[in-house]
């Protein structure tokens, strides 16, 4: 319907991939969230979805590309029991890592 194509796994587990931010902290991913191409609210509440069911310390990375969704997903890390540890750039998307506390 509408000509978007529906994803079967959204949320993938992630092979035990390393990432090092900014701070020089190196970070397990262990789930990758695909939401690009989607709009607010759906990259929100499936990053809330995923977040409850990793285990605490947990990273996930939710890829992004509009910038709406890029913005709204840090400040609502409080409220989902999570922190925000990085947004980084990518060639087409934003990449936005977030640990379950």
């Amino acid at each position: 319907m509408f000509g978007f194509k529906k994803r079967d796994t959204v949320a993938q587990e992630a092979a035990a991939r390393q990432v090092t931010l900014g701070d020089g902290q190196t970070y397990t991913v262990v789930r990758q969230i695909d939401c690009l191409g989607d709009s607010c609210p759906r990259p929100q509440l499936m990053t809330k979805k995923t977040i409850s069911q990793v285990a605490p310390g947990d990273v996930i990375e939710v890829m992004v590309d509009n910038p709406s969704s890029m913005e709204a997903l840090p400040p609502m890390c409080d409220e989902i029991g999570a922190t925000h540890l990085e947004t980084l750039k990518a060639e087409r998307c934003w990449q936005v890592y977030i640990r379950k506390d």
